[in-house]
This record gives structure tokens, C-alpha cells and sequence, in this order.
């Protein structure tokens, strides 16, 4: 496979005709390079720069990616992997002045591009220090390094002087001989004249033509050489116009935009020899030298270990012991311990032996240190009261883990296993995932921050890349078709598979209609064939979700470093370079800390129920409460972890789990895998007993028996190899990996071995290779069972804290979605279909943010913090001063006794208009009615707040007034008594202050009949495909009225529905067509597509019209009831449920079942029925059936 370099360098008596490359911007320059590094899986076949430069038969490389270094390791391993010698460089920004200067004069460049390569090791290292450094220290504009950093770290680089835009060209360009040489000669002083080089390029740019005699000149003048390089930015002459498309992306312009940045030339890609050659056919040398330079740069050690040899060699922290025991005994020590406390004393002998092994292996491969470090990340968080989630991943089979508290379920209890966790066939890096409670993570990496060094920790980059439906719509607007063309390709093309787009080849054979509009409309093609050479390609980099890095020494011996601005605390962030795979492959030490929004809810439900005294353990309630499993097989599972989506709620109701196993099989079931086989459906009907349970093999009842004999678990592949061909659990482990990766030639030699390892233990040969032949394909949708059983229980303690204790739960599950403009309609309409009221806030009786209400009421009170204007510093001044004082006696009291600095006029009203002050006995209509010149409650309000203040500044009354503003005699609040407003001006004021309609709704009561003429409610739009048809009903919210460059004047509004809202657009045509209907607080109907390209979900309007409410309006049990009953769907459980359903909702609509199929559509005859779908009936069918299945047909 590999290919060794003298089979690519030119014969040494060969001074002619080769050329390297060493100024490349391949795709991790993002936006602006376009040389792929690797060919995507959509397109294995797609050049690559390493591809095209043997292809022409270069010896080597370089990577020169804009002021990073994010591809090094990756272009590294690619290079050597094509037999390419790789040299690793970067083209760096050079700050004109120093580094930390951040305001230049506005004639002075902000920085110059250079271009740095690495000769050897020393040179890598330096330039991992500088590249990290540039981003650390002198980031402005641009991550930029200066001529001190560069002279402190000039060992083993090669420096060549850069582009137009290298402080060179600048100064070229402007005319400015005498500078460019004096600012060359620094820099060849800084490098030293052996390793100081002058750049030449010709793009057929006239600047560049214009200054290569003066290049020479000063190079001459410097006594340096001259190298020709090519700015190379994309793969091929053709990808000139896909990169351009590219530039475009990144600017957000049209390409015919004059004013955009734009490559004067195609002149950019990788030329080979001999065109590099014939442009500078004059200058020989300049290309003679690209193949001294490359001759000159050493292999990197460490990289050649690490992705030629494929040797990790693994660099933990050092962890200190309490009393400098060894690693080994102390984490001995802190397991029998942990043993002993989780399974008493003495242990059963199962346990210790169970440890005993464990510990070996963990001792064997050197791994005694990465526990500790997990234990006491674990241990931080736990005593600085952070919720840490049960475990997640295949950690959960080790019972060490389980004694340290590092995970919480006991893996013997589940039959976990500790192999699949840790293989001892085969040494790597364990893998424990931790999950905080998700407000409190920062303080976690922070410990890990402060114990092992700032220099140390730091999170980990990912990198989007640009999928195929995105590239067709990204093309298309670059290319400047109007976006209905983009629209109307993305609609043909299939739909997402596990959340990923089909790779454009692959929808190209899926959709007939995509691939008809390829081949028959020229435009059609322009765009896809332009997506298509886009398509892979990185588009932006991010903070990994949960990766963070925790180094033996200072990350930057390792790997290069830049900082990112965290959005929620302004603060910066340090981040590797590398992703994930690259941390690992470089031995250090990566791990998950991922914050999870449930523990934060869970720990706040907590938190509510200790204020009404109520204590609960929940990580160790019953795990066969009789009621949680009853709402969970009703389908109730709002709030439930992993369990709230339409088709989770149908396969519970299928399932209808009675036990903590049938949760762990939901969290492994529902899955693209399981689903599309039946297996979630087979199961069903055997754990039911409507199909015989049925074993491989008698011998595989022990392993299959929870699962009524179908395979569920990945573990259970090992334990039937284990059992079936004697295989050691490491053996087992290795086997479920070779599988799970599909190679052939593997998969083939693991057959073998199984057969005959079956056949050793006196089964019949026939029957090894069935059962081999159950697993191989198994192994694509096999799930972990210590992950299901990790977040299965999670799902348990949510469900049972929303049958036990809906009040407290909801309240903190509201909060945890406050700012979240879908999910808390959601989660207030939740309430009240759970009966569960929610009260605005009270001065008297809200907490900060959403808390159940004083007293036994079913009912949860607003948080103050979620009134506009309202901050939590003026909270907190409103609940010390009812803490100290008691509950305020009414609005003068308030006046009082809040910090009078809090209560501004704006902070009053809008806690006015919120509610806050109802139990007062006050109107809302009555505080703000004009009085003379003032509002009533500013006639209360000013002279109390006026004379508080004047205290504060020492202007004590004649009066002898105290420091509460009592001397200021009685004060008449019945003028806050006045009539109320208007309900639909209260309500407007209401939403405006809360963004949600609270005491009362203007859809409640015109529901059902806003229902009947739509086609889904607006909660559902989630659950729908791109360009899918709708017809929603709801309430216009926010509106803004907007022109087209034309001056044609078009709509954007959010409509609201009871349980949600959704963007909608509405274009010119549709939008002047009923001007008076688009308007606030209007309640509309809205048809349109539903349009995903953006990165919020909207629809764009056909057409916005009046609903038809009241005597005359439609009802929903006056059409039939259509049913559609998918393949998978169709099983005898689901028909039954069905019956029960339309007996349990009798009305007049005739029900019309119908069986989906390839085959096409069929009807199905399960009874006559009538039924009213006014009630639950619909929402019933959609959690049994999932989004779209049942809908009321007009047609008769």
C-alpha cells in the first residue's frame, strides 16, 4: 500500500525536468482553498492534490494552508500514504509592526502573508509554536505572528518571501525598491541566508509580471536564491470555476457581483512539471530549487510513527497520588473501597474476581493513571454538587468504573461487559464519555483547567463540509438563478437518511425526477455538476460538542492551537487545530464532557421539590413503578428523555414497556437499522406472545432470552462467539469491530475462524456458517447494550419524575427551554394538557425563573426573569427584599422596600403589563390609566422612589421621614383600581412582555376549527421533509415588512399555534395579494412548502387567507377519516389498537384505512367506523402512527 519516496523522486543524474509544489492551499484553507486533501465517500474517485502530483511524477509537497494548520496531520498521512514526500508548512500572517498592536494607521497593511515550510523536526515544532502563537497573542483580523516571534522560533524552517500580498510584493508593487530590500534583508537575517528564499509566481497577473525583474534584483542584491512556486488553491484547471463559486460562499455574494473578491486567472491549480517549467522557462533554477528545497526537508519521526507505522504511543497526565503511592496501588485502594460500599461487605466472590481481572488488564496496559484522572474529574463535580449522568458508552461494563463512581449502573445486574469496554487483545486509549449537568460543564473543564495547567487543556475543532442538497442550493444563488430553481432541485432530492443527505451521485440514481432535470435542463446540470465539485470540501470549523484534550506537557509540542469566543460568556476559548481523530492519533489523552440539558432539568426538579420538602434519591428510585410504566404505554412521554418524538411515542405504544429492560430495547430500537428490518416489530409481537420465541441454538437462550431471542445488543454477537466458538472475550470484541467495518478481506478470515471455532465445539458446519451469516449483516445496526442501559435509565428517572411529580418537572423543564422560542410553547401547551396550570409572574410568588406555585396548587408561576426588560439583577433585588421582609402587603410596599435603583419605569410597566402585580388586586388597565400627567402607578411609585433616593444621598425629609419613605403619609392605591383593558390589548401587552400568551390565548376555543382546515398543526412541521405541501392555522406574532431589490414589498412573520410556531415567508405575490390579512395578532391560514435550507425551518407561502370561525365554520368530524398504515406499521398489535381507538371516539366521520406499500396503495377493512375527530382522536393517531399518517379527506 504504501509507496516508498525514491519511487517518486526524479534519478539524481537528472537535474532536469521535475518540479514540487510548495505553496498549496488545499480545502482546510476554508472557503478559499478547493484542493482536496482526501476524496469524499460521496466521490471516491475525485482528484486529489496528492493524486494529480504523482499522477505526474513529483517526489513531494508542501501545505501552506492560510494561517493554520488544521489539515497538517490529515495532508501528512495522505501524501505519504500516495508515496509523496509531505512537507509541512503554513502561509503565515505577518503583523507589520508588533504582534499585540491592534491599531495600526490607515495607510499601514494589517498584516503580509509569508510562507514558512518545516526542513526537519525542529522546524515542525517552531512551527506549531508559531501557528499557535499568531492565534493566542496577535490575533486581529487575522492570527498574526511578527518579525520577534519569527526570529525566536526560526530553527528548521525554510522561509520563502510570499506572494503579492508578502510585504515583499507590497512594497514591490508600490514602487518601494529601497524598503522591499531592507525588509527582505531582515527577514533573510532572521532565517539565515541558506534558508531564505525569494518567491516568484506568474498567474498571468500583471503585478505579478511587473515585479519579477525587481525580485531578482533584490535576491541578487541578497545574495539568496530564487524559487518558483504556484499559488496553488484548487486541483485542476476545470475546478477554477467551482472555486470561484467558493469565494462566493465565503463572501455571500452573487458571482457576477463586480465588486466581490475574484481570481483574476485560472492560472491557480496544480500544473504539472512540465507547465511550471515552460511559464518559467526562462528561470530554470527558480524551478531547480523547488526540488533542492524538497530534498533538503527530513521525514518527521513522530508523524511516521504515528500514521506509517501506526504505533500510538499514549501520553497521559501525570496524576498525583495523595502519598506518591504508585498509579496502580492507589487506584487498588480506591476500588476496593468503592466495592465494598456499592455491593457491602464482604464483596461476593463474583465481584472481587471480577475486579481482579479488570484491574490486570487495566494494569497491563498501562492505564491505572487515565482512571484516577476520570475519578477525580468525577469526584470534583459530585462534591461541588454538578449532576454527572449514570455513564455513557461501553464504560458502563466495567464494575472498577462502577466502584469509583465513575459510572452508576451495576454491570453485572445488566450482564455488561467489561471486553467491550476495554479489549485486552488490543491496546487503546479507553474511552469514558461524561455527561454534566449541562449549565455547570465549565466549571468541570475549568478544574481540569486549573489541576493539569492552562498550557494543558484545551477543547477540540470540528469542521463542517458542505453536503449535497446545501451545494445545490449554495450553487444555484452563487450562480444567480433565482431561488425557485435551487428550491425546486432540493425538492426532487431524496430525503435525509439518519439526519445526512444522499451524496449527489447517489440521489442522481435514487430520484428520477432529479436525475431527468440532469440530464434535460442545461441550467439543472450547471448547478449540480457545480455542487457536485464542491461537495465534501470543509466549509467552516467549531468547538467540538463535548471533545476536550488534556496534555502531558504543553499542547503546543504537539499540535497547533488557535481561540475561540464562547457566545454565551464572552470569554475565549483555546481549541486544537486537529480534530478528534487527530488528538487520538497523537496518543493524548481526549474525552467527552458533554453537557446534557435533562441532568440540568432533573437537578432543578430537585431542587424544587427540597423547598416543599421533599427529599429524593433519584438515581436510586424503584425501577418497577407501576404508574411511570402505565403513562409511558399511554404514549405520554412529553418531557421523557429520547423518548418524545412521533415515532418513538408509536413504537412505545407497540412495545408497551412494563420493565427497565424494555426501556433499553426502545433506546436500541428506535434506530434507521432496526426499523427499516421489522426487528423492532418482531420483537413486539414476541415479547407479547402473538410469535413464537424462537433460539439459533439452544445454547444462545441464555444470551437472547431478555430480547425473546432477537439479537438487540452488540454484546450479544461476543457472547454468542464466546459460547458458540470458544472464542476469548478480547477475540469477541475484536470480531464485532472487523464486522462493523465491513473490510472483506477481514470479514472473510473472521468467518474461518469462526466456523472452525464452532465446529470445535461439536457444531455442525452448516450450521456455524448460518449463524455467522445472522450476525454479519446484525452488525450494522447492533447497539451498545451499556449505552442503552445508560440512557435507558435516564429515560426512567425523566418518566418518573413526570408521573410522580409533573409539577416540579415541568416547571424546570420550562425553564430549561426559556430562551427557546419553539420548545417553550411546546412545553406550556404540555401543561396544560397535563392539567398542570401556568400562572404569570407574581411579585409575591415567583422564584427567577419558572418554580411550581406556593401551596398545593397544580400549577406552575412565571420566573421574573422571563418579563422583557426585566434583568436578573432586578429579580434578585425584588426576592432579597422579600426574603428579608416577607411577602410585600401591596405596590407602595414594593416601592419601599425594593433597591430603588431597580425599579426603573421601564422595569414597573413591564412588570405591569406582565401580571406581576394581579394578587394585588389591582387592573393592569387601572395602573397605566392616565391621571392627570402621570400613569397611576407612577403617582404611587414617584414620590416613595423619589424620596428613597434622596435619603440614599443624605437629604434627609424636614418631615422626619424613616429610610422606608414611610413619612410620606398614607398614599391612595385605589387609583390602581380602574377599569381592565381590553382582552385583546391585554393579551398583546401580555405576549409582548412574556413572548407567550399566558392567562389566556385567542386560539383556545377556535382549535378544533382552525384544525379542521389544515392540513397538520404547527408542531408538526419538524416532522416533515424539505418542500413537503402544508396548510397550517395559527396567529401572526412577530411581523416585519420587507422590499425586494425591485421595490416589491414582501412579509416575514413567525405564526403561532398553541403548542409552537413557525417562520413563514411571503412573497410579493403573495404578500399584496392580502396585505390586511398580514398583520399582527391576526389569526390566518398559511399554505405553503416547507423550505429547510436555511438554518431555521420555515415556510414560503402560496397563499395567507381567512380562516372560516364560528356557526359556519367547517367541523372536524364532518369529512372522513383517512388512515395510512406503512408496511412496518402494519402488524396485528397496531390494528388492534386502532379498533380500540375509533370505539373509543364514535362521531360521524367514516374511518378509510389504507395499507402502503411498493406495491402501491390498498384499503384495509378492520370494521365500519364512525368516528369525531374533534377531540384527541387525530393527536392519538399521530403518536401511534407518526406524523402524516391519518388526515380528513373533503372529497367524500
Amino acid at each position: 500500500m504504501w509507496k516508498t519516496l525514491q519511487e517518486r523522486r526524479p534519478p539524481a543524474q537528472m537535474p532536469g525536468p521535475g518540479f514540487v509544489h510548495l505553496h498549496t492551499h488545499s480545502e482546510y484553507s476554508l472557503l478559499d482553498g478547493a484542493a482536496r486533501v482526501e476524496a469524499p465517500r460521496s466521490n471516491p474517485s475525485a482528484p486529489t492534490i496528492f493524486s494529480e502530483a504523482a499522477r505526474d511524477g513529483m517526489s513531494a509537497i508542501a501545505v501552506t494552508d492560510h494561517g493554520a494548520m488544521f489539515g497538517a496531520l490529515r495532508f501528512y498521512e495522505a501524501a505519504r500514504k500516495t508515496g509523496l514526500k509531505p512537507i509541512m508548512g503554513v502561509e503565515a500572517y505577518v503583523a507589520p509592526g508588533s504582534r499585540f498592536d491592534r491599531t495600526p494607521g490607515e495607510s499601514e497593511e494589517k498584516y503580509y502573508h509569508l510562507t514558512l515550510l518545516a526542513e526537519n523536526e525542529t522546524g515542525y515544532r517552531n512551527l506549531l509554536r508559531l501557528v499557535s502563537l499568531a492565534h493566542l497573542e496577535g490575533f486581529y483580523h487575522r492570527p498574526r505572528m511578527d518579525k520577534q516571534l519569527l526570529a525566536e522560533h526560526a530553527d528548521g524552517l525554510i522561509c520563502l518571501s510570499g506572494c503579492l500580498s508578502s510585504e515583499l510584493g507590497v512594497l514591490l508593487v508600490n514602487g518601494q525598491h529601497d524598503r522591499a530590500l531592507a525588509a527582505s534583508g531582515d527577514t533573510r537575517d532572521i532565517f539565515g541566508a541558506g534558508n531564505y528564499f525569494v518567491e516568484i509566481q506568474d498567474h498571468g497577473l500583471a503585478d505579478q509580471r511587473r515585479i519579477i525583474g525587481e525580485q531578482i534584483r533584490i535576491a541578487g542584491e541578497l545574495g539568496v536564491p530564487v524559487v518558483a512556486t504556484n499559488d496553488l488553491h484548487y486541483t485542476r484547471r476545470e475546478d477554477a470555476k467551482p472555486h470561484d463559486v467558493l469565494l462566493c460562499i465565503q463572501q455571500q455574494k452573487l458571482q457576477s457581483d463586480p465588486k466581490r473578491l475574484r481570481f483574476d486567472s485560472e492560472e491557480f491549480y496544480l500544473k504539472t512539471s512540465e507547465e511550471m517549467r515552460r511559464v518559467f522557462n526562462e528561470l530554470p533554477g527558480a524551478c531547480d530549487q523547488t526540488l533542492a528545497i524538497a530534498d533538503r526537508v527530513q521525514l518527521l519521526p513522530e508523524l511516521e510513527r504515528i500514521v506509517v507505522e501506526h504505533r500510538t504511543e499514549y501520553r497521559l497526565p501525570r496524576f498525583e497520588t495523595p502519598h506518591g503511592e504508585a498509579l496502580e496501588a492507589y487506584l487498588r485502594e480506591l476500588v476496593e473501597r468503592g466495592v465494598e460500599q456499592r455491593y457491602g461487605t464482604p464483596p461476593p466472590v463474583e465481584v472481587l474476581e471480577r475486579i481482579d481481572t479488570e484491574l490486570a488488564v487495566i494494569t497491563k496496559m498501562g492505564f491505572a493513571g487515565y482512571f484516577l484522572i476520570v475519578w477525580d474529574l468525577i469526584r470534583f463535580a459530585r462534591e461541588q454538587g454538578i449532576r454527572v449522568g449514570p455513564g455513557r458508552g461501553s464504560a458502563a461494563g466495567s464494575v472498577a468504573s462502577y466502584a469509583l463512581r465513575i459510572t452508576d449502573l451495576d454491570p453485572l445486574r445488566y450482564g455488561l461487559l467489561f471486553e467491550r469496554f476495554l479489549n485486552p487483545d488490543r491496546v487503546e486509549m479507553p474511552d469514558i464519555d461524561m455527561d454534566f449537568d449541562e449549565r455547570r460543564r465549565d466549571e468541570v473543564i475549568r478544574y481540569a483547567t486549573e489541576t493539569y495547567g492552562s498550557d494543558r487543556v484545551a477543547q477540540i475543532v470540528t469542521f463542517q463540509t458542505i453536503k449535497g442538497k446545501q451545494g445545490i442550493r449554495d450553487a444555484a444563488r452563487v450562480l444567480g438563478f433565482p431561488p425557485i430553481v435551487g428550491d425546486r432541485l432540493c425538492k426532487m432530492y431524496p430525503p435525509a437518511m439518519m439526519g445526512r443527505d444522499e451524496p449527489i451521485d447517489r440521489a442522481l440514481e435514487i430520484s428520477p425526477d432529479l436525475r431527468e432535470a440532469y440530464e434535460r435542463e442545461p441550467e439543472a446540470k450547471e448547478i449540480i455538476e457545480t455542487a457536485r465539485a464542491l461537495e465534501g470540501l470543509r466549509r467552516e470549523d467549531s468547538v467540538h460538542a463535548a471533545g476536550v484534550v488534556i496534555g502531558d506537557a504543553p499542547l503546543v509540542e504537539y499540535l497547533p492551537l488557535k481561540l475561540t469566543k464562547d457566545s454565551r460568556e464572552g470569554s475565549k476559548k483555546m481549541v486544537t487545530q486537529f480534530d478528534m481523530n487527530g488528538v487520538a492519533q497523537l496518543g493524548l489523552l481526549k474525552m467527552d464532557f458533554l453537557g446534557l440539558r435533562t441532568l440540568s432539568v432533573i437537578e432543578e426538579t430537585l431542587r424544587h421539590l427540597h423547598t416543599r420538602d421533599i427529599e429524593l434519591d433519584i438515581d436510586h428510585i424503584p425501577l418497577d413503578d407501576a404508574e411511570t410504566y402505565a403513562m409511558l404505554r399511554r404514549g405520554e412521554t412529553t418531557g421523557v428523555f429520547q423518548m418524545e418524538s412521533p415515532g418513538m411515542r408509536t413504537l412505545i405504544k407497540l412495545l408497551e414497556p412494563d420493565r427497565f429492560e424494555d426501556l433499553m430495547a426502545l433506546v436500541a430500537l428506535y434506530r434507521p437499522g432496526p426499523l427499516n428490518t421489522g426487528m423492532h416489530t418482531e420483537f413486539a409481537e414476541r415479547k407479547h406472545g402473538r410469535r413464537k420465541v424462537v433460539y439459533p441454538h439452544p445454547a444462545l437462550e441464555p444470551v437472547l432470552k431478555d430480547t425473546y431471542g432477537v439479537m438487540v445488543y452488540q454484546e450479544q454477537i461476543m457472547q454468542i462467539a464466546v459460547r458458540m466458538a470458544g472464542y476469548s472475550m478480547g477475540q469477541a470484541d475484536t470480531l464485532r469491530k472487523v464486522m462493523a467495518k465491513k473490510k472483506r478481506e477481514l470479514v472473510g478470515q473472521e468467518r474461518e475462524r469462526f466456523v472452525a471455532g464452532c465446529v470445535e465445539q461439536g457444531i455442525s458446519e452448516r450450521l456455524a456458517a448460518d449463524l455467522f451469516d445472522l450476525i454479519e449483516p446484525f452488525a450494522d445496526y447492533g447497539f451498545p447494550a451499556a449505552h442503552a442501559c445508560a440512557y435507558g435509565f435516564i429515560a426512567y428517572q425523566t418518566a418518573y419524575l413526570v408521573a410522580q411529580h409533573p409539577v416540579e418537572y415541568m416547571a424546570a423543564i420550562l425553564t430549561s427551554v426559556k430562551d427557546d422560542k419553539d420548545r417553550k410553547p411546546y412545553y406550556l401547551y404540555a401543561c396544560r394538557s397535563m392539567k398542570i396550570e401556568v400562572l404569570p409572574p407574581d411579585v409575591n410568588e415567583s422564584d427567577m425563573d419558572f418554580a411550581p406555585a406556593p401551596g398545593d396548587r397544580r400549577a406552575i408561576r412565571y420566573g421574573l426573569s422571563a418579563v422583557r426588560n426585566v434583568g436578573e439583577g432586578v429579580v434578585q433585588a425584588i426576592l432579597d427584599a422579600r426574603r428579608s421582609g416577607g411577602a410585600f402587603e401591596s405596590f407602595a410596599d414594593l416601592c419601599r422596600r425594593v433597591d430603588p435603583g431597580a425599579l426603573t419605569k421601564r422595569v414597573l410597566e413591564s412588570l405591569i403589563f406582565a401580571g406581576a402585580f394581579d394578587s394585588f388586586g389591582y387592573t393592569r388597565g387601572g395602573m397605566v390609566q392616565q391621571i392627570g400627567e402621570q400613569a397611576a402607578w407612577e403617582k404611587v411609585a414617584a414620590p416613595i422612589l423619589a424620596e428613597r433616593k434622596a435619603q440614599a444621598a443624605g437629604q434627609f425629609s424636614l418631615f422626619g421621614a424613616g429610610t422606608d419613605g414611610a413619612g410620606l403619609g398614607e398614599i391612595d392605591e385605589g387609583i390602581l383600581a380602574g377599569d381592565e383593558l381590553d382582552k385583546r390589548l391585554l393579551l398583546s401587552k401580555e405576549k409582548e412582555m412574556l413572548g407567550q400568551f399566558v392567562t389566556d390565548h385567542p386560539l383556545l376555543g377556535v382549535e378544533d376549527e382552525l384544525r379542521a382546515q389544515t392540513s397538520h398543526p404547527i408542531d408538526e412541521m419538524p416532522d416533515l421533509g424539505d418542500g413537503d405541501l402544508v396548510t397550517v392555522g395559527g396567529i401572526i406574532g412577530s411581523l416585519a415588512r420587507k422590499y425586494t431589490k425591485r421595490g416589491e414589498p414582501y412579509a416575514q412573520f413567525r405564526l403561532e399555534g398553541l403548542a409552537g410556531g413557525v417562520e413563514v415567508i411571503a412573497f410579493p405575490g403573495v404578500y399584496e395579494a392580502v396585505p390586511h390579512l398580514i398583520q399582527p395578532d391576526t389569526i390566518v391560514l398559511v399554505t405553503g412548502r416547507i423550505d429547510l435550507r436555511g438554518r431555521e425551518l420555515q415556510i414560503r407561502a402560496t397563499e395567507v387567507r381567512e380562516p372560516t370561525l364560528g356557526p359556519d365554520a367547517p367541523r372536524l368530524h364532518a369529512e372522513s377519516l383517512v388512515v395510512d398504515l406503512a408496511a412496518t406499521a402494519c402488524t396485528p398489535a397496531v390494528l388492534e389498537k386502532l379498533k380500540q381507538l375509533f370505539e373509543a371516539h364514535p362521531g360521524a366521520a367514516p374511518v378509510r384505512l389504507r395499507f402502503l406499500s411498493s406495491a402501491g396503495v390498498t384499503p384495509l377493512s378492520v370494521g365500519s367506523y364512525n368516528v369525531n375527530a374533534a377531540g384527541s382522536l387525530m393527536g392519538e393517531l399521530h403518536d401511534l402512527l407518526g406524523a402524516g399518517s391519518s388526515r380528513l379527506d373533503r372529497s367524500g
